[in-house]
């Protein structure tokens, strides 16, 4: 019996980190979607890593930070619409990984990734990493591309 109450209460909490872990990811695309950048990068971990889809886009929180920010004081935030998600927690539900496909109306389908942790009990976004997947078919002639392009 006892061990039955324990796989309850573990997927209970289980769950109930993964609504948490969810809510900071909606929220992270909400806010960018709508400009706001306090919210926005309340989401981050102080020491976190956001890569963009461009090869040269590895930043600091600071670094993106002074990047997005200069935007969104303009208004001008970007849209990825969630499509679907996997969330993965450690046994201690302190660290968890995801990704997700994400929706954009200009650019088509994109993938997220990512770790979160908990910090003095609050999900926090550790490392972002946004691409756009590439089928094999394409690949070839992509990769042909971004090597003359890097040559110039």
């Amino acid at each position: 019996m006892l061990i039955l109450l324990n796989i309850f209460l573990t997927i209970s909490f289980n769950n109930e980190e993964k609504k948490l872990i969810n809510n900071v990811l909606d929220n992270l695309h909400y806010y960018a979607s709508v400009a706001e950048g306090n919210n926005y990068f309340n989401l981050f971990d102080k020491e976190a890593i956001f890569f963009g889809t461009d090869a040269t886009e590895r930043w600091n929180k600071k670094e993106f930070e002074d990047y997005a920010l200069e935007r969104f004081d303009k208004g001008d935030g970007w849209t990825y619409t969630p499509i679907s998600r996997n969330i993965y927690l450690n046994s201690d539900l302190n660290t968890a990984w995801f990704d997700e496909e994400l929706d954009n109306k200009k650019y088509g389908i994109f993938r997220g990734t990512g770790v979160l942790a908990k910090v003095n009990g609050i999900w926090k976004i550790k490392q972002y990493n946004l691409l756009l997947p590439i089928p094999n078919e394409l690949l070839i002639d992509y990769s042909k591309e971004i090597k003359e392009y890097l040559k110039n």
